[in-house]
């Protein structure tokens, strides 16, 4: 081998890798960037969340530094931008800014300081909401996808049965017989597992062997619920619910989450049937690691990709039906101001005073449509096929 050919060989590390290395939020980052409507929507994102920050920093307390309720019957209907009649206005009632930003409604509340506000109820109902279908869809989709073979047998649907029905009679002020169903399920519980061990050393009896009966798996129960969920218009379901129920937010936010979690059960689900099949499930499970921990630890986080994107879209979902069901006056309750129901205040007035109806639909819309393609562009960055392998 000739001098130059050694040195050249010498030179040439082999440990060096052949392509730069990046770490995991660098490749995210650098595939995210080149999305520009993605960008667009996380910035807009951002910019909203500050603004509900501040929205429930300023609009809150005793003494708010703009007051969403403070009303001016004097100065009602005032375009945006409009200068208060201080003659007409004791000290406390002129606007924080000396001006009506965004202008005033009917009963001359500030409609800035109301979409301050608002932004925050939306904010709220939206990340709550949709953080309780989440971890429903998750739940549930992580049984039906990892424990689906199995059969549900009659003592299941029985212990159920009884749990359900005593909290039911609880809740609705029936406690003596709601705790008399919750005790026969435990004791049913305590006669299962004494009843097991006797069977070590015997026979069991003919009407607890009816008990082992199995009746529909695991996966085929969890699906037709989810089956006979989306049977119903999503909208009117929660619409109904709602005017049963006490005009609250947190009800509103409940009642969503509760009635929006099936397209996280089917991702998940379909994640699971995918990932316990593969060879690394397979080379845990015969290293003895328990369901628990391959569940948590080796497959949910290959299987959480799809669960963001549904979540981010979820949002935007969750804040139109908060919206939508304020507009119709079933949403959040007065004092607190919505953007849902400054557009239905506004609705009486939208030729007298448009900005009532155009800044909080202009807000929705603008909202809803950046985190549509903020999880666009999540879609796109957490599909395997579009990463770049170097």
């Amino acid at each position: 081998m000739s001098t130059a050919a050694k040195e050249l060989n010498h030179s040439f590390q082999f440990d060096q890798p052949l392509a730069p290395q990046r770490t995991r939020w660098e490749e995210f980052w650098l595939l995210f960037r080149q999305n520009r409507l993605a960008i667009v929507g996380l910035f807009i994102f951002i910019l909203f969340f500050l603004s509900a920050l501040v929205g429930l920093i300023v609009t809150s307390g005793t003494d708010p530094l703009f007051d969403p309720a403070l009303i001016r019957l004097q100065e009602k209907l005032r375009p945006p931008l409009a200068e208060p009649h201080l003659d007409s206005l004791q000290p406390e009632e002129v606007p924080t800014l000396g001006i009506y930003l965004m202008g005033t409604d009917d009963l001359g509340r500030d409609v800035f300081a109301r979409m301050l506000q608002g932004a925050w109820v939306s904010l709220t109902v939206g990340f709550v909401a949709v953080g309780i279908s989440v971890l429903i869809g998750i739940f549930m989709g992580g049984i039906a996808g990892y424990f689906g073979q199995h059969n549900i047998r009659v003592e299941h649907l029985l212990l159920t049965g009884l749990f359900v029905a005593g909290i039911v009679f609880i809740v609705a002020d029936f406690i003596l017989f709601g705790a008399m169903l919750l005790l026969l399920a435990f004791a049913h519980i305590f006669y299962h597992r004494l009843a097991k061990k006797r069977t070590m050393y015997g026979r069991r009896p003919k009407w607890a062997s009816l008990m082992l009966i199995n009746t529909i798996s695991v996966d085929t129960l969890i699906m037709r619920i989810v089956d006979i969920m989306l049977c119903f218009p999503s909208f009117f379901l929660i619409l109904t619910v709602v005017a049963l129920l006490p005009a609250s937010i947190y009800n509103i936010m409940i009642v969503i989450g509760l009635t929006s979690w099936m397209g996280t059960t089917r991702f998940v689900r379909a994640e699971f049937l995918s990932l316990r099949e593969q060879d690394f499930v397979a080379a845990v499970r015969a290293l003895g690691v328990s369901n628990f921990r391959i569940i948590f630890r080796h497959i949910m986080p290959n299987a959480i990709a799809p669960v963001l994107v549904s979540a981010t879209i979820g949002i935007a979902s969750a804040i139109l039906t908060e919206a939508g069901l304020s507009f119709l006056g079933f949403g959040v309750p007065p004092p607190h101001a919505t953007w849902g129901n400054i557009l239905s205040n506004g609705k009486n007035f939208i030729f007298d005073a448009p900005w009532l109806t155009f800044i909080p639909g202009i807000a929705i819309l603008v909202v809803v449509l950046s985190f549509n393609l903020f999880g666009e562009g999540l879609r796109d960055v957490l599909n395997p096929k579009l990463r770049e392998r170097g």
